[in-house]
């Protein structure tokens, strides 16, 4: 899909993947921590990371140390404006800004071959996998990387569940995750048909190690003919 680019290994091209952080992350930190990635996939993918357009508010007393210019997707609780995955609720707020903040991306810096989200992240590229498939002309692309994903619990976002993804997708998550557990990345999984899972000992992060090279190479490189 996206405009041909040479490979560094000198077969096929690069493929070109929007990246979308985690929850109380930004373009910023994302970039840091996805430096191993970006650089074992240098020879088959280009990312282009951008920040989420929702800031979140800053932690209560006694909280969680901030981070410079946290930003997330969507909020879970509308009026605290917080968020947390395993939340059930009747209504959320900041997903069309979301939407509209990702098609805008698609405009300005696409075209793109795949999306790659982390955490809230990757919740949110489901439900872009999801508008893709139903006709949404906004979101153009062929394949997602999900990586400590989940399926949102609010009621609202139960449309996007309904049917299920055809996608393309690899699903990566660990068996120690603690922020988000593997069932929960097990079941946005089982929503997509014929997903690549890739499983690690580890907690919250993006793997590189061998392991997970050996899924990363193949399924980058189907999508670089």
């Amino acid at each position: 899909m996206a405009a041909p680019v040479a490979g560094t290994d000198g077969c096929s091209r690069l493929v070109r993947v929007l990246a979308l952080h985690g929850y109380r992350q930004n373009e910023s930190s994302f970039r840091e921590r996805t430096g191993t990635l970006r650089k074992n996939l240098k020879k088959r993918a280009e990312f282009v990371i951008i920040s989420a357009p929702l800031a979140v508010p800053e932690p209560e007393e006694g909280g969680d140390v901030q981070r410079e210019d946290p930003r997330g997707w969507w909020f879970s609780d509308p009026e605290k404006k917080g968020f947390h995955a395993m939340e059930e609720t009747k209504s959320c707020s900041g997903l069309e800004e979301s939407l509209d903040s990702v098609a805008e991306a698609f405009t300005r810096l696409g075209p793109f071959d795949g999306i790659l989200g982390f955490s809230q992240g990757a919740a949110f590229v489901a439900m872009l996998c999801a508008l893709k498939q139903q006709g949404d002309p906004r979101f153009q692309f062929d394949f997602a990387m999900l990586v400590a994903g989940f399926k949102s619990r609010a009621s609202e976002h139960a449309h996007f569940y309904k049917e299920p993804i055809t996608v393309p997708s690899l699903h990566v998550f660990g068996d120690s995750d603690r922020v988000i557990p593997a069932d929960m990345s097990q079941e946005l999984a089982a929503h997509f048909v014929n997903p690549v899972v890739v499983t690690h000992p580890g907690g919250h992060y993006i793997p590189v190690l061998a392991e997970q090279k050996k899924a990363y190479f193949p399924f980058l490189d189907s999508f670089r003919k």
